[in-house]
């Protein structure tokens, strides 16, 4: 378990945090998705739903008290039951600070709890440095005993180098019984989601690891160094995207491109640009260097240089200087000139 977990809606890349945790849950078994929340319901209910896709089917349950991942899944437990009704369905169990998951790797996990017909299965990392997560222990058939957290971990437990990421999947009919026999006999006096590994396995069912492939999909988001990181990590994953979809780029690793941007192919963006918010790039335009834009609209072919923009819209072939600044609701004709204009 982690400590100190930021706010679901501490921004990466001009989205809240949670939203790419709900991007990877984009699947076609995910049929609904029941979000715990704590603190500020209100406000983070309103957010998601006016940001999530359309097809989340989301709902909201509220944790009052802070006792544990374990009293946590406790509570959300009525909203499952009823969104899986009569079916013999399984419950996906994913926490708000991974916002590198993929989608894929939740179709893997899901693909491989299925075949293995496991009553739970853990999606689990090796780790060079396990320091801050629980440790998985197997038992001698290879079916995880256990799952132990680092603060009551032994010496020895330590030492294991595969760690659990707190994304698992269990089957509903045996979540909830397992639920109830999970105690609070821990160093933080709390429901440990985790013990209910050792409570189907004890009871004879089918505990089973999914071992990632990349380890960096599970790393959490406790503090400012880890959360540059991960936004480090989405925005490489951001520029490829666009490259790969035939956006040109000078210079990627100087290049600063927000989730919600839209680029149409053949667009130049030359280096040190930064596009936040919802802009949108069309086919051939050329933006930057150091061009600063928010919320802005470029037309096809127009070329703007090293601008600083909020809310602007540039007509198709328009050109704008260096050095200009945009102000809030600025339209700029098609094939003005907006500025002493110098060819690149």
């Amino acid at each position: 378990m982690r400590s100190s977990r930021p706010k679901p809606l501490h921004h990466l890349c001009g989205r809240p945090m949670v939203l790419y945790i709900l991007d990877a849950l984009e699947h076609k078994e995910v049929v609904a998705t029941v979000v715990v929340v704590g603190h500020a319901r209100t406000w983070v209910e309103t957010s998601l739903k006016q940001r999530a896709r359309d097809d989340a089917h989301l709902s909201f349950v509220e944790q009052a008290e802070q006792l544990g991942t374990g009293h946590a899944v406790s509570v959300a437990m009525t909203s499952v039951s009823r969104e899986i009704g009569d079916t013999d369905g399984d419950v996906l169990i994913v926490p708000g600070d991974t916002p590198l998951l993929r989608h894929e790797t939740i179709g893997r996990l899901l693909e491989t709890h299925r075949e293995r017909q496991s009553a739970v299965t853990v999606l689990s990392a090796h780790l060079d440095d396990p320091s801050g997560y629980g440790r998985i222990i197997h038992a001698k058939d290879g079916a995880i005993a256990r799952i132990v957290e680092e603060r009551d971990a032994t010496h020895d437990e330590r030492a294991v180098h595969e760690v659990n990421t707190s994304i698992m999947v269990v089957r509903e009919s045996l979540l909830g019984p397992a639920l109830r026999r999970i105690g609070r006999q821990n160093s933080q006096n709390e429901y440990y989601l985790t013990d209910l590994v050792a409570v189907l396995h004890d009871s004879g069912h089918l505990t089973s690891a999914m071992e990632l492939e990349d380890p960096l999909e599970a790393v959490g988001v406790n503090d400012r160094a880890q959360l540059a990181h991960a936004e480090s990590v989405l925005r490489g994953r951001i520029n490829e995207h666009w490259m790969m979809s035939g956006v040109t780029m000078w210079d990627p690793s100087n290049t600063y491109i927000d989730a919600d941007v839209v680029i149409e192919p053949d667009v130049s963006l030359l280096p040190g640009t930064v596009l936040k918010g919802r802009c949108v790039i069309e086919r051939g335009a050329q933006v930057g260097p150091y061009a600063y834009l928010t919320d802005c609209h470029v037309g096809e072919n127009a070329v703007v240089a090293s601008v600083e923009a909020m809310g602007a819209h540039v007509g198709e072939g328009a050109r704008v200087s260096s050095y200009v600044v945009l102000e809030p609701g600025s339209k700029v004709a098609p094939g003005d000139v907006v500025g002493p204009f110098h060819e690149l």
